[in-house]
């Protein structure tokens, strides 16, 4: 009977073997920056949901568009060969 797993395979999403490697782990430490500015911008446009935007949350918003922007800018301009793609 293959079909029989236990308990711990059940709920286990990832498997030791499935972690991510070291090269990955530099690659999202590289894109942190970027990770973080999109973090507050996202928290700058949930504030701006239940309520009409004063002109203080529109600055916020254009403030953390532009934290996004320069740190895709950044990350962009990094090059190299090892440098991640940014989407």
């Amino acid at each position: 009977m293959s079909h029989i797993v236990t308990l711990q395979d059940a709920v286990t999403a990832f498997a030791p073997w499935m972690e991510p490697t070291n090269a990955e782990m530099d690659a999202i430490e590289q894109e942190m920056p970027l990770i973080l500015a999109e973090v507050d911008l996202v928290d700058a446009q949930i504030m701006t949901l239940d309520r009409t935007p004063s002109e203080l949350d529109a600055r916020r918003v254009r403030r953390a568009r532009r934290r996004v922007l320069a740190a895709r800018r950044d990350l962009a301009n990094q090059g190299g060969a090892d440098a991640p793609v940014v989407a």
